[in-house]
């Protein structure tokens, strides 16, 4: 791997790093500006959300929380693979759950936006990621003969 590679390399995991980053104020500040419609937190503390709140949905909800959360380390130690399929995944996932989780509040959707348009420029930087060599292609590059000087 030459060095240009690995500055392409390294770019790429510091921009999905910086994604998740930027997913995750925005997930946070969506809850917060939604605190500040009137009657939400009244609603929230008396428990009328539209479904129970149990622990259970709430670890479910911390866990899917953590999510991008862990993206953001984990995206600059995993090996290529390993990143590629987890940040995929997990961008996935995590779009999933913003949109099925939301409100139709306009502040909502426009963080929402951004949440979504961040996690497809992950999955698509983790795509671009280098693939790991293939046994033919190992062959291929044994069997290349110098060219003559």
């Amino acid at each position: 791997m030459n060095s240009n590679e690995k500055i392409t390399k390294t770019d790429a995991r510091e921009k999905i790093s910086l994604l998740w980053v930027v997913v995750m104020f925005n997930m946070a500040f969506a809850d917060i500006v939604g605190f500040v419609h009137p009657g939400s937190l009244e609603d929230i503390i008396a428990g009328n959300v539209g479904f129970e709140l149990t622990q259970g949905l709430l670890l479910l909800f911390s866990i899917l929380i953590e999510i991008p959360i862990a993206m953001i380390f984990l995206s600059r130690i995993l090996n290529d693979t390993a990143n590629r399929r987890l940040n995929i995944f997990a961008a996935i996932l995590t779009a999933i759950f913003v949109i099925g989780g939301g409100s139709a509040t306009l502040s909502y959707v426009f963080f929402a936006s951004i949440e979504v348009l961040c996690m497809g420029l992950i999955a698509w930087y983790a795509w671009q990621l280098p693939k790991r060599a293939s046994a033919h292609d190992l062959v291929q590059s044994e069997n290349v003969v110098p060219s003559a000087r």
